[in-house]
């Protein structure tokens, strides 16, 4: 008994903060199918007829078998053993996570519980015993407790809380890093084409300019003569 509550008590502290409020969720759902979910009334006629009697029961959600109390208990149960599995390192792995997956049951069970009420249980119409069901204040706690299930489903999705990894999975493969691609050779140049270049002819002369420009030769100076 001292191994299993050690057990227990390890296991607690190996939950996240999102798991523990998931898995105290699901308890305190579990709890809450012995509340009084539906009230029995009617009469029944006692005595051999002579006299009649009032009926006024409360029932849990265990004390009117149907699918959908079946079904809340197979959910509950569900999310306890997932948590469980986690806290013991089990490595496996669900479509879309464990908080998806724990979000949907706390809404699978409001739903479940909304249709309830919608669809009552039928009563009792044994010979002289008729009676009617209604509901009880225990499966509004129900409710409340479902979508508490469902918020923190979505707190350890927001989270992230990471999946146990396999010990003996092989590792994963290393990232390659994909060969440089051959340069292509460089292209070869077009021939350049010759560039003429013009050459700047210089101004033709101009005869008359230099006919302007020259001056004649003075004449040659000859001293007078002596006396």
């Amino acid at each position: 008994m001292t191994g299993a509550l050690a057990r227990i008590g390890r296991n607690w502290r190996t939950l996240t903060s999102e798991q523990r409020l998931a898995a105290m969720a699901a308890l305190a759902l579990l709890l809450s199918m012995l509340l009084p979910w539906y009230q029995e009334t009617g009469s029944a006629l006692v005595n051999n007829g002579k006299s009649l009697a009032r009926i006024d029961a409360a029932k849990s959600a265990f004390g009117v078998y149907s699918f959908v109390e079946a079904a809340i208990f197979v959910v509950v149960v569900g999310v306890l053993v997932l948590l469980w599995a986690r806290a013991e390192r089990k490595a496996f792995h669900l479509p879309g996570g464990d908080g998806t997956v724990i979000m949907g049951a706390g809404l699978w069970v409001m739903f479940l519980i909304f249709y309830r009420q919608l669809d009552k249980p039928n009563g009792r119409k044994e010979g002289l015993i008729q009676t009617s069901i209604g509901v009880q204040w225990g499966i509004f706690i129900a409710f409340l407790l479902g979508a508490l299930l469902a918020y923190a489903g979505y707190r350890i999705r927001a989270s992230h809380v990471p999946e146990p990894l396999v010990d003996d999975a092989p590792p994963p493969p290393a990232e390659t890093v994909p060969a440089p691609a051959a340069a292509d050779p460089p292209s070869e140049a077009p021939d350049a084409e010759d560039t003429v270049v013009a050459r700047r002819r210089r101004p033709p002369v101009d005869d008359t300019l230099d006919g302007q420009l020259s001056f004649d030769e003075p004449a040659e100076y000859r001293p007078p003569p002596r006396g």
